[in-house]
């Protein structure tokens, strides 16, 4: 046991931190999958598992009539009850993708860029950050491939040809698209699960190109 430290949360509670070695588990995993980060949902897999992210949301009309009756104290346990089940969410998925995987390959997408736009909220609440660090160090734990990789045009990409169809969902007008069929070879997509499909693709080249392995 080393030294530990308090901290307190949003409601006042205080808790003591200590870090402690724990043996690590392997994962016995022999999939790979790729991941693409959204708003709507924070995380869809190439295997089709998604985790919607609207944690925020769910709870936003009772946060703001605790606002307007100045409840603080009820502000901070809805704002403290939206952290949990945020938290608790991505734990439950990051865990189960590396007990399933022997590689988890996630799209590059930058919160720190979006928080400044419009979609600031669905942002934060998808919690796109926590989840790649949970990510990163449960593979790392595991002795699993972990990768950041380049996202781009893995929407507009059909995962089946590879082309770049006129079909698929393109700038803004193409946001409201969630299902789009290849005009080149017919194949009929749900947007957020091919996108993953094309990052698991661009996570074997990069294994394949020499990128070393955790």
């Amino acid at each position: 046991m080393r030294a530990g430290s308090f901290s307190e949360d949003s409601r006042g509670r205080w808790y003591f931190n200590v870090a402690v070695q724990v043996p690590a588990k392997p994962s016995l995993g022999t999939a790979a999958v790729g991941i693409d980060l959204g708003l709507k949902e924070a995380a869809v897999c190439s295997d089709g598992q998604r985790i919607e992210g609207r944690w925020y949301r769910a709870h936003e009309h009772k946060l703001a009539t605790a606002q307007r009756a100045r409840k603080k104290r009820r502000v901070k346990a809805i704002h403290a009850r939206i952290a949990n089940q945020r938290q608790d969410a991505l734990h439950q998925l990051s865990t189960a993708l590396v007990q399933r995987n022997a590689a988890i390959f996630v799209g590059d997408v930058a919160s720190a860029q979006l928080v400044k736009t419009q979609t600031a909220k669905s942002t934060l609440d998808a919690g796109w950050a926590m989840f790649k660090t949970m990510l990163e160090y449960k593979s790392h734990q595991a002795g699993i491939v972990f990768e950041v990789v380049n996202e781009a045009y893995s929407t507009q990409t059909c995962s089946c040809c590879g082309a770049i169809p006129a079909s698929s969902p393109k700038g803004r007008a193409g946001l409201r698209i969630r299902e789009w069929s290849c005009s080149q070879c017919a194949t009929v997509h749900d947007r957020d699960v091919n996108a993953a499909r094309n990052i698991l693709a661009a996570g074997h080249r990069r294994l394949a190109a020499g990128i070393p392995a955790l």
